[in-house]
């Protein structure tokens, strides 16, 4: 991977193997400057394993991880000067007020940005005079929030950034992220909530068991040329005839793959179909010989490809 100025963050040839399929394993990715970079996957994937290389907190077993052009595990404390951090697992010192906990962050980085503190305090409607061991998982969440935006740092590094926030508050954060988007700042967003990623994310990765699985720009999602149909049939034979015919068609009609059948409901008499934008004349072509009560595009979504990699057909190939 090329490592040049404006890959502010680098993750190359990063391996980390806990044993037993756990940890993460030669991945590579890059986030730009300026750009707000999605790392999708659910818990356990390898997600906060990587962000900790990132942050210098471990030293990789092979590869490395760069930010500002500089090894992380080598000169951590001079990176971490201009990185906003926000961990998974919120661990506040106990013995603390908020206030308390604030001003030893202050502090501990010699930098006040009294104005900045008081906007997100109000925007997140956070009174951080309680103790941190009496908070809430939700103030205690916000708490971090404010302590990693409240420098106004040029690199956010957000793990699971709304976990234990109410959907309120969710969205509260996601327009907060489009509008450090617009400052130019730069952000890796790890998370398994699909509407952050796909509201605030330029470009995405997923990651399964510690592998990149895909890398992609977001708005292929929305402009993505295999689409979905829904097709309901009126009688249980023409279904099944459909079903059994689309996987033999070939390049002379429909040029599907063998999981262009996403879905058959027999019960209700529905089939999902995945086709080309170029193909879909030859689609309705082939359903005008049967009896169709309804045909309609299927949305999709971040959430509908990302599930694609988790089903139990291991062939799947991606789209993009």
């Amino acid at each position: 991977m090329e490592n040049n100025t404006e890959n502010l963050i680098i993750v190359e040839n990063l391996t980390q193997d806990y044993g037993h399929g756990r940890g993460v394993f030669d991945i590579s990715f890059s986030v730009k400057k300026g750009e707000v970079f999605g790392f999708l996957g659910p818990n356990g994937a390898g997600k906060s394993t990587t962000i900790r290389h990132i942050m210098g907190y471990s030293k990789p077993q092979k590869g490395r991880t760069l930010v500002f052009g500089k090894e992380s595990f080598k000169e951590y404390d001079k990176i971490l000067k201009n990185v906003g951090y926000l961990p998974g697992e919120i661990a506040l010192p106990e013995g603390l007020t908020g206030w308390e906990f604030i001003k030893m962050m202050e502090d501990l980085r010699s930098s006040k940005n009294k104005e900045r503190l008081k906007y997100l305090l109000q925007t997140f409607k956070l009174d951080p005079s309680a103790e941190t061991k009496k908070m809430s998982l939700g103030d205690k969440r916000k708490l971090a929030i404010v302590v990693a935006f409240m420098d106004d740092p040029e690199v956010l590094i957000l793990d699971e950034p709304t976990s234990g926030l109410d959907p309120v508050m969710q969205q509260i954060f996601i327009d907060l992220i489009k509008e450090e988007k617009k400052r130019g700042k730069t952000i890796l967003l790890s998370s398994h909530m699909f509407n952050e990623v796909e509201a605030t994310c330029d470009r995405i990765s997923i990651i399964k068991d510690g592998i990149i699985v895909s890398t992609f720009e977001a708005n292929a999602i929305k402009h993505n040329e295999n689409k979905n149909f829904k097709v309901k049939f009126k009688n249980i034979k023409d279904l099944n005839d459909v079903v059994n015919k689309l996987p033999r068609i070939r390049k002379s009609t429909i040029q599907v793959s063998k999981n262009a059948i996403r879905e058959v409901d027999s019960d209700n008499l529905t089939l999902v179909i995945a086709v080309n934008d170029k193909d879909i004349n030859l689609l309705t072509n082939l359903l005008s010989n049967y009896t169709i009560e309804s045909f309609a595009q299927v949305k999709f979504t971040l959430q509908e490809y990302f599930m694609q990699f988790y089903r139990e057909d291991k062939n799947f190939g991606g789209i993009f």
